[in-house]
């Protein structure tokens, strides 16, 4: 059938899923690639597949076209997968039907294990460090950080080492390293990946297995501060009170039971707070 052929590729069940989760009122082709953090023309593909294979509805509204999900196909793929089952007794298989909402809840496409969270940044030498140090100690059993740079330097700010280990976080294993290393096989498929300097945000990240989410949470450079040991120490203090900041708001979202859509949108919010940079190519 078209429709487990549609249905086959990654994205396009996750986009059927999302649509699922949005009926009846449905989702704008950019709502949609916002959500899942797809380029719009590799969306608008993936969409189109779906559509011929009537899984779903495009309807222009405004300047927008919205798409829906055919909730009847639903029924329809449960009913031919268990027509034979059981012997010819379906009731035996214990599936629901119809197919009820819950079953298609962020819970079921969850990972059963921590998160794991990837922050970057240009150099991976000071605001990556720090995130990834905090959200290890205070996100511990919940989440799994990692950091990494577009063009790492190689060595850890000794400012960034020295605050961390005052304010009672773990510094070992620290290191600066390439982004690279995280789109490799068999490095840990992301979550949730955030960039905190604007030049990291600007650029073409590598492509990251699986679908993690995506945030700009830009702050400003403590590495960047000249003066003395105090004035760039201060900076570094700073830097790492937004940083927390931003942390504490992530470990306090009900991530299991928000959609793709909301849980993105909080994401961003999140990024906006004290101490936010504009993103590359944007105004304040």
């Amino acid at each position: 059938m078209d429709a487990f052929a549609a249905l086959s590729q990654i994205t396009r069940l996750e986009v059927f899923q999302l649509l699922l989760r949005h009926e009846p009122d449905g989702l704008a082709a950019g709502d949609i690639a916002a959500a899942l953090g797809v380029p719009p023309n590799t969306l608008s593909a993936h969409l189109a597949i779906l559509t011929r294979a009537g899984l779903t509805t495009a309807e222009r509204r405004s300047r927008s076209i919205v798409y829906r999900a055919r909730t009847t196909h639903v029924s329809r793929l449960v009913d031919f997968l268990v027509k034979d089952c059981c012997g010819g007794n379906p009731e035996l298989c214990r599936i629901p039907h119809p197919l009820p909402q819950s079953s298609l809840s962020k819970d079921d496409i969850m990972p059963d294990r921590p998160y794991n969270v990837l922050f970057l940044c240009t150099g991976n030498s000071a605001r990556s460090i720090m995130a990834e140090a905090i959200l290890n100690h205070d996100g511990a059993g919940r989440f799994r950080a990692f950091s990494a740079g577009s063009h790492p330097t190689g060595k850890v700010n000794p400012i960034a080492l020295e605050l961390l280990t005052e304010d009672g976080f773990s510094t070992e294993g620290l290191r600066s390293k390439s982004w690279d290393e995280f789109a490799e096989p068999g490095a840990p498929e992301m979550d949730f990946v955030f960039t905190v300097c604007d030049n990291a945000a600007g650029e073409t990240c590598p492509v990251w297995p699986g679908h993690p989410m995506t945030a700009h949470w830009g702050i400003e450079d403590p590495a960047r501060v000249v003066g003395t040991h105090i004035q760039q120490k201060t900076a570094f203090v700073t830097a790492a009170r937004y940083l927390k900041n931003r942390i504490t708001n992530f470990l306090a979202l009900p991530v299991r039971s928000l959609d793709r859509l909301a849980l993105t949108s909080q994401l961003r919010d999140i990024g906006r707070l004290d101490g936010a940079t504009a993103k590359a190519g944007e105004t304040k």
